[in-house]
This record gives structure tokens, sequence and C-alpha cells, in this order.
């Protein structure tokens, strides 16, 4: 591998206190937390008890708004007596997220469609370049189910920059249950624009005869979408691939996955050895490689960052050492602690492991925005 100088200029990160221990920051006594890493500053956006109605706040996503020092944080409350899902908020930044304005709800779990009322999961923020439209895409489940493995699409836009949000329904092509995870992604097909929407389904830990694959869905107007492709499995032995960010890769209209992995049959396993999986497109989007593993890209059943900066350099950020529940030397407490990440300059190797942020503590799910080349704004 090959020692490189670091990809950022400036990394601001945004944090959220989960139960009584921060993800990051601050402990549950709210006294600041000793941290390592290529961090410019730290701040803290919510505690989990500012939601009395939930019981942990999780799965956020950042955006970057129109103007200059507008961000957008879009993130879960996760319901009393539930596994994964509940309301989905949005809170806004006007000073680069040095305070942040109260939540606005987007998906409400309390508000019934008629007789029918639903939970929500897993929010995933898009504006279209040189647009003040921002959409929302999130999960949506009947509130009985017993976690969102079995959800369905479902979408808001706000066009006040994050202060209001409306809900759409969309002409769905794909009827199936799906997990979303990463951003949207601009791509041609054909000649024509086209969104795509990475997304998994693990129907197989309720049927039998279900099935853990990988998807991408496709549309031309944010509102209908459809069934592109599927992520071929590998051909020797078929791995649970999840969890995919989709980046530009290559020549112009080349795109690259980088998966989640779990054994597939057993999901409580990583996969053999602990790595990521990846697949290719040279065609905007349409046909997809054979999944095959990164050798220098480790992951242990806990969603990693892949994404391109303005500069064409790539990025992986991932929990180093076992799963979460797993234990091995120097990880007493299980995995999901230390974030580590690699970079890729165009036409050069993954560099050695950085420490992207480690303070002994919970940390996993990061997503990041570039507002302005090599500065990063991540939570």
């Amino acid at each position: 591998m090959n020692s490189t100088p670091i990809l950022f200029k400036h990394i601001k990160l945004f944090t959220f206190i989960f139960l009584i221990t921060a993800l990051v920051s601050t402990n549950g006594y709210g006294e600041e937390i000793e941290y390592e890493g290529d961090f410019m500053d730290v701040r803290t956006i919510r505690r989990i008890e500012q939601h009395p109605h939930a019981w942990r706040v999780w799965q956020p996503f950042i955006i970057k708004g129109q103007k200059k020092n507008h961000l957008i944080v879009a993130f879960g409350a996760m319901a009393n007596g539930k596994k994964d899902m509940g309301d989905i908020l949005a809170t806004v930044s006007k000073n680069d997220g040095d305070t942040w304005e109260e939540p606005i709800p987007i998906f409400d779990h309390r508000q019934r469609k008629g007789e029918l009322q639903f939970a929500y999961a897993n929010p995933v923020l898009y504006k279209i370049p040189g647009q003040e439209v921002i959409w929302c895409y999130a999960m949506r489940n009947p509130i009985a189910s017993e976690n969102s493995e079995e959800s369905h699409l479902v979408a808001a836009f706000t066009a006040d920059g994050g202060f209001s949000w409306t809900p759409v329904e969309m002409a769905m092509r794909y009827t199936g249950p799906l997990i979303l995870n990463a951003g949207v992604v601009e791509t041609q097909i054909k000649g024509e624009k086209r969104y795509l929407l990475p997304a998994h389904r693990n129907t197989l830990a309720a049927d039998p005869r279900g099935s853990r694959d990988h998807f991408i869905l496709s549309s031309s107007s944010l509102l209908e979408w459809k069934l592109e492709a599927f992520i071929p499995q590998p051909t020797e032995a078929r791995v649970f691939l999840h969890e995919g960010n989709i980046a530009p890769w290559g020549k112009k209209g080349e795109l690259k996955i980088v998966m989640r992995t779990a054994d597939y049959d057993d999901t409580s396993l990583t996969a053999n050895p602990p790595r990521a999986y990846s697949s290719v497109s040279t065609d905007g989007g349409r046909n997809w490689s054979v999944a095959q593993p990164e050798p220098d890209l480790h992951n242990a059943k806990s969603k990693g960052y892949f994404g391109q900066s303005s500069n064409g350099t790539h990025i992986y950020v991932y929990n180093d050492g076992p799963a979460q529940r797993g234990k091995a030397p120097g990880f007493p407490n299980g995995g999901r602690t230390s974030l580590r990440y690699k970079i890729k300059p165009a036409g050069e190797g993954w560099s050695d492991e950085m420490t992207f942020y480690h303070a002994g503590i919970k940390n996993s799910y990061p997503t990041l925005a570039e507002v302005a080349p090599g500065d990063f704004r991540c939570v």
C-alpha cells in the first residue's frame, strides 16, 4: 500500500448522543472526551434527552445546502419499544454547524395514514446541483413490525432549506422490500440522465425462500423508481452484500459500489476474511460486474463510507477491529469503536490506514459532505 498525504485540509465532525453515552464528543455527564484523529473541530447536534418519545437517535445523514455555511442533517429518533424505526427529523445550521435549529419532523410515526400507522428509518438526503429543492428518502414500515427489514420507499422534499417538508407518494415500479443506506448518484444511461439509489433486501431473515441481495434503483424524475440492476453475487461463495455506496470510478461513465459484508447464511458472522466487496459499472449503472473482495478495505459487518472528493481522490471510512459484539485483542468492548480511513488518489493504490476518529467509545455509520475542495463535514 502507498503512504499518501492526508486528503483533508479541514474536517468538522458533528455528533449525536445515544442513550447516556456520547457518540464522540462528551460522556454521559457532559464532560469532554479526549479523542485523536484528523479532525479540526467537533460539535454535538442532539442528545437523546431532547427526544422523550425515543430511546435512541441514530443514522444521521448530512448534506450541504444552497447557501454558504448552510448544512442540513436528517436523522432518526427510534420509537420506544422499537428496534430500529421511529421518526425522521431534520435539523438546519446556518453557521457551518456551530449551532443547530430545533429539528423539524419529516416523517412522524404518530401521524396515521387513515387507519394505517407506520414507523420510519434510514434517511437519505439529495439535492440536485443548482436547484433549491432537497429530497429526503427513507424507509416506511407498518408500526407493528418487529423491525424495518420489510420496508418500502417513502419521500419528502423541502424548498426552503430544510425548515418545512412535504411528503410525496411516489410511483414505484419496484414493489419489493428495501433497506436504504447511501445517497443518490446522478449518472447517464444510454445518453439520458438518471438518478441511482443503492439499496438491498434481507427477506431471507423471515422467509426461507427469500434472499439477501444488493440492487440499484433508477429514476429520471426522482419521483418514479424502477429496478435498474442487481449486483451479481461472487461465483465461488455467496456473500451478504449490503449498505453499498456508489461513486464515480475510472473513465467517464464508470461507477463503483463498495459494500458492507457479512456471511450470507449466518449474518452473525463476518465475511471470511472480513473485507468490503465492490462491483463496477462501465455503462452508467445499467450493468455491474460480479462482486469481488477489496483486499485493502476492512469491513466487519459495519457501514463504511465510500466516496470521491472534488479532486478525484477516493476515500473509505470504516470501523477497524471485529464485529460490533465480537471480541479481539485490543477490542475488549467489541467492534465499531475507532473510525479509520484510507484514501486513493487517482491512478494510485489505497493508502495506509489513518485515524479518522478515535475516543475509546462506540462510533459508526459515518456520512460525509464536501463543502469546498478538501473541506468536509461529517456526522
